[in-house]
């Protein structure tokens, strides 16, 4: 059998970085500062954290749901517990395999709703181009939310420069628009694939508003990316360091936990640093900043492990039954 060198290296590589991130953030910890986060550890109040758990299980339900509303046009109806575990064992493949979720997800309901493959994998395409433009709002919104701080971060500006700062990263981005705009006809690899990846956005959003349902799936991807900032804000009251965070600091270190899952398996080592490292703008003192960060980790992680592991065991079980 022939070992695909490629794919074993982008499978090992993302783990590799979180276990080198992980034992290069403890490294730097003195044994007081070790003794401060295990101590947020143990003083915590875990309701709160058990409350973003339940968040995050309406999310996924919702996001369930929401898949009915792609695969209706196509003629399909599966019975709705099928798409909750589908969408589970993504998440769990997910954490072993980057990308690989939704290719699980689409070949775990055309086994078992007898929904071809392609099409199945389709609509869970489309669905990630919603997720996308809500993340790029969300996004979106930090920066303007928090124009000062995070140019002054980014760059090292000071306050009174943070307007221009905010001026200028438009102007780059009408020029980014621009420059593609002239290029629409350019044979180069790079500016295809955006060329492509901009035009599926578009695509992805006429889309969904020439389906039928397409208020309640907006309705759904609105309520799934709400409660995901949720499950985020709610821990916060879990420690009395990060208690009293504004809004700005709850979507910056949104933003910033979720693009560090794109680094690592479910965010691997770079989840609680990229997190500790956005609590820190805000004063929040850099021992307490981690814990909340290895708690929020921990909590999310724990759960794609059980309800994925869960799904995964039950769907054969469930479908038996079904027969």
């Amino acid at each position: 059998m022939r070992i695909n060198i490629k794919k074993i290296t982008f499978t090992l590589l993302p783990i590799a970085l979180g276990v080198f991130l992980i034992w290069y953030s403890l490294s730097k910890l003195r044994p007081e500062d070790i003794e401060s986060i295990q101590n947020s550890f143990a003083t915590a109040n875990y309701w709160w954290v058990g409350l973003s758990l339940l968040l995050g299980a309406l999310s996924h339900l919702s996001r369930a749901y929401r898949w009915q509303f792609m695969l209706d046009p196509l003629g399909y109806r599966p019975r709705f517990w099928n798409n909750v575990m589908a969408v589970l064992v993504a998440y769990l493949v997910n954490l072993i395999v980057p990308r690989a979720g939704e290719i699980a997800r689409a070949t775990a309901i055309s086994k078992y709703e007898d929904i071809p493959f392609e099409k199945a994998f389709g609509t869970i395409v489309s669905e990630r181009i919603a997720d996308v433009i809500m993340l790029l709002s969300i996004i979106g919104l930090a920066f303007f939310m928090q124009t000062e701080l995070i140019s002054s971060y980014l760059f090292g500006e000071k306050e009174e420069g943070s307007n221009y700062t905010l001026i200028i990263l438009l102007a780059l981005a009408a020029i980014g628009l621009f420059v593609l705009w002239r290029l629409r006809k350019s044979k180069n690899p790079l500016v295809i694939k955006v060329q492509n990846f901009v035009t599926g956005l578009i695509q992805g959003v006429s889309s969904i508003f020439k389906m039928k349902k397409k208020w309640p799936f907006i309705f759904h991807t609105i309520f799934i990316w709400v409660m995901y900032v949720l499950m985020f804000y709610v821990v916060t009251f879990a420690l009395p360091e990060t208690t009293h965070l504004a809004f700005g600091a709850i979507i910056v270190g949104f933003v910033v936990g979720g693009l560090s899952m794109a680094l690592t398996n479910g965010g691997l080592g770079t989840y609680p640093v990229f997190v500790a490292s956005a609590l820190t703008l805000y004063g929040i003192p850099e021992n307490p900043s981690l814990a909340f960060g290895w708690i929020m980790w921990t909590a999310q992680t724990v759960m794609v492990l059980l309800f994925g592991g869960l799904s995964f065991l039950l769907l054969p079980l469930y479908n038996r039954e079904e027969e």
